[in-house]
């Protein structure tokens, strides 16, 4: 099975009123475990590679043969894309070049004129390849893989342009911030998402997705998110699973030494929580 890029999927869970996960991996286990829970819960999927993870796992070739070879292997049949994360513009028409059915051109931190600009040319290269762009307005806060972020409400005035520019998704900055919440953090903006959602007509984007109350996740779908990133709740769950497999005393049974058996609590974590999130997002059985 090919990629798909994330258009088609979109725009079916904008119209429907759910939204479709988005996964960022780090490995090989990472990878395994998104697929195999997109398939169990029969859900659309998009696999998502930051660019600090692009360096770990090897760059952009190394993570698209893996991607690939991995859908085969494990016989997976539902819909899933590949998408770069935050991209920057070079890393943008890179990943392009390299096969991936989908990137973020993140120009949020340039003057918005050149972000404009900028996502006009890769959405323009993407179409020669049958890709797609997600885009970003405001600035999403908090830090992840290196890229920090103050935080900053979108403009909807400027949330229509881009969208003008012929993207399949926009992330908008709302409240929301990548990492852990803050005890202080109350809210989402609903009302600028609800703006955003009318001026622009297409599928939004929640970045940060780990850890915004379950009741404002299902508001925010309702007002036009259709695609919700989620990263830091799969790095917890991981974690808690091989420390207690290591703080346990399990490791020093027979050969749990090996790192197959090391990592497996962490990957089957993972795979638990990304079907947790299918049903939470009501992308079940959507494939």
């Amino acid at each position: 099975m090919k990629l798909v890029n994330i258009k088609a999927m979109l725009e079916k869970a904008r119209k429907n009123n759910y939204a479709i996960p988005h996964i960022n991996i780090n490995n090989l286990e990472w990878t395994k475990a998104a697929l195999l829970a997109a398939q169990a819960k029969n859900s659309p999927l998009i696999i998502g590679t930051s660019e600090g993870a692009l360096k770990y796992m090897g760059g952009l070739k190394t993570v698209y043969n893996l991607v690939l070879n991995l859908i085969e292997f494990l016989k997976i049949t539902v819909p899933i894309a590949l998408h770069l994360d935050h991209g920057s513009y070079e890393t943008c028409k890179d990943a392009l070049k390299t096969g991936y059915s989908s990137v973020m051109y993140d120009g949020s931190k340039e003057d918005f004129l050149l972000n404009l600009e900028k996502t006009r040319e890769i959405v323009a290269l993407a179409k020669t390849t049958n890709a797609t762009v997600e885009a970003e307005v405001g600035q999403i806060g908090g830090e992840e893989d290196g890229v920090i972020g103050n935080g900053e409400i979108a403009d909807p005035e400027k949330a229509k342009k881009l969208a003008d520019t012929g993207i399949a998704c926009l992330a908008a900055g709302i409240g929301n911030i990548h990492g852990i919440y803050p005890p202080s953090w109350q809210s989402l903006n609903f009302e600028v998402l609800e703006q955003i959602s009318k001026k622009t007509g297409i599928p939004l984007v929640l970045h940060g997705g780990s850890g915004i109350p379950k009741e404002q996740i299902q508001k925010a779908i309702k007002l036009g998110i259709s695609k919700i990133n989620v990263n830091t709740e799969l790095q917890q769950a991981n974690a808690a699973a091989v420390s207690e497999f290591v703080l346990s005393g399990k490791i020093k049974q027979g050969k749990n030494f090996d790192p197959r058996k090391l990592l497996a609590p962490g990957t089957k974590a993972i795979q638990l929580l990304v079907e947790d999130k299918i049903v939470e997002f009501g992308s079940e059985n959507r494939a």
